[in-house]
């Protein structure tokens, strides 16, 4: 006899809803703050801390002077990348010509690694500024590359209830990295 036979759940509660499930327990560091700066300090930055790491390590696919590319550890898709200042600064406008330049020129190249490497049909390119534009590390800038490709996010998610991504984050960091065009 089923929980719903026995009485047990009613009006469709505890009633599977029939999605497949991809654990990704990694997703609720993000969603919790965790290793999310609350004030302005580049000592508790994560985009401070990992240049400091290995490439590999860090999850970083070009290092520039002014600027670095790094995969995003909670990635829409396979591939998004993120282009960050070195120097700890929060607002676009507060960027160097120099620094702003490179993230630009970064942002290009990263477009170009990624249509190489993954065949992306599409980018959704952008940052959002502050808190209340959405960034979830508000007091370093970064900007987004995401990969995209027709149906990428109507198929599965909508018909077949899983959303997907097909490789490991450290895979997808050395076939970037080997692949950067400059």
């Amino acid at each position: 006899m089923t929980l719903v036979e026995e009485g047990i759940v009613q009006d469709g509660i505890g009633r599977p809803d029939e999605l497949d499930r991809l654990w990704t327990p990694h997703r609720m560091a993000y969603v919790r703050g965790e290793n999310r700066p609350q004030e302005p300090d580049e000592h508790a930055c994560p985009f401070c801390r990992i240049p400091e790491l290995s490439d590999p390590d860090g999850l970083i696919v070009h290092r520039g002077d002014l600027a670095y590319v790094v995969l995003n550890l909670y990635p829409y898709t396979s591939g998004h990348l993120m282009v960050v200042p070195f120097r700890h600064v929060a607002d676009y406008v507060d960027t160097t010509t120099e620094e702003s330049d490179e993230i630009a020129e970064l942002t290009k190249q990263s477009v170009r690694t990624l249509r190489l490497v993954s065949r992306a049909e599409g980018f959704n390119i952008g940052m959002n500024q502050g808190v209340a534009g959405g960034a979830g590390i508000a007091a370093h800038l970064h900007q987004h590359v995401v990969p995209r490709w027709v149906g990428d996010s109507n198929f599965m998610p909508i018909i077949g209830k899983t959303k997907t991504l097909p490789q490991l984050l450290t895979q997808t960091r050395d076939l970037l990295a080997e692949s950067w065009q400059d």
